[in-house]
């Protein structure tokens, strides 16, 4: 019998008539703690995160798996105890989150932005589209969401390149980033936060970014250098589509929000509708291949050792 702690009662149905045989506890993290908590061995904490620190797994101590509901696992790693498995939640949210960078990024090559502020003017200003066919572009992650957006972008008849953080058949090294980024008219990045990736658009990589590239960050606000891109942005050489920022929420005064070029979404790409669905199927099948004793999918971190991944 495997023990399973999910966060609210939608999630333990549906796990419970997908696999009978687990047995379902559920908790929140803040609720007062129930009953069997102490033998729980699948944690699915809240998706967002509300609020969990490393005192909520010391209520658990018989887990051995994190099964988290986000595509990013760095707040999780930060406060999991030594010897847990963590897990994150591919497939989840990445194809919601590429059809947000791939609608961002067509945004700006049919000028929608400038016809929408043409619309408020009642103006009628036919404007010259751009368009997907012939660009290159350049998708930094070789994950879900990664390939997800470049399978989209070549039904269009853009040619892209995946980069991710080793070589492999079909995806550039990020040491070529700089490179690549000299012909992108595109740089979409979707990688999780680490301190490989914390900082990787400076300005010297949006420096080599020919005029009126688009840069698409739906990975972590960090990633990117946020006065390097305000900078640009300023100047009207690049544009941008932003999912997520450095500060998150972005205050209310920050330049960010005047900026030129710029379509800026509060961190929404991963929680469509569906996602819900999405999350029942990879909560029971990673509980069956527990009860199985199959390996597990999506592991990021088994134990204390990096394993690697396909960013």
């Amino acid at each position: 019998m495997t023990t399973v702690c999910v966060p609210d009662g939608d999630l333990a149905d549906r796990l419970r008539a997908a696999v009978p045989e687990a047995d379902v506890v559920v908790w929140n993290g803040h609720a007062d703690p129930p009953e069997g908590l102490d033998r729980v061995s699948v944690v699915v904490p809240p998706y967002p995160e509300a609020g969990w620190t490393a005192e909520q797994f010391t209520r658990l101590p018989a887990a051995t798996v994190l099964q988290v509901l986000s595509a990013g696992t760095e707040a999780w790693l930060a406060i999991a105890p030594p010897g847990l498995t963590v897990c994150n939640g591919r497939g989840v949210h990445g194809s919601s989150t590429a059809e947000l960078a791939v609608t961002g990024l067509l945004s700006h090559w049919h000028a929608l932005p400038v016809l929408a502020e043409q619309q408020r003017a009642h103006r009628w200003a036919p404007v010259q589209a751009e368009t997907a066919w012939g660009r290159h572009v350049v998708v930094v992650g070789a994950g879900d969401i990664g390939r997800t957006v470049a399978a989209a972008l070549a039904v269009f008849g853009a040619r892209t390149t995946l980069c991710g953080r080793a070589a492999r058949d079909g995806v550039a090294p990020v040491a070529d980033l700089p490179q690549l980024c000299a012909t992108a008219d595109a740089l979409v990045l979707a990688v999780p936060l680490d301190e490989a990736t914390r900082g990787l658009v400076d300005a010297a990589l949006l420096a080599r970014l020919p005029d009126a590239a688009v840069v698409v960050n739906v990975a972590r606000g960090p990633v990117v250098d946020t006065a390097a891109l305000l900078a640009e942005l300023v100047a009207g050489r690049l544009r941008a589509v932003l999912d997520v920022t450095d500060p998150e929420p972005l205050p209310a005064d920050h330049p960010l929000w005047a900026a030129p070029g710029l379509v800026l979404t509060p961190h929404v790409g991963g929680g469509a509708a569906g996602w819900r669905e999405r999350a029942g199927r990879l909560v029971a099948d990673q509980v069956r291949r527990e009860l199985d004793g199959r390996p597990l999918d999506n592991v990021v971190r088994p134990g204390d050792a990096d394993p690697g991944d396909d960013r």
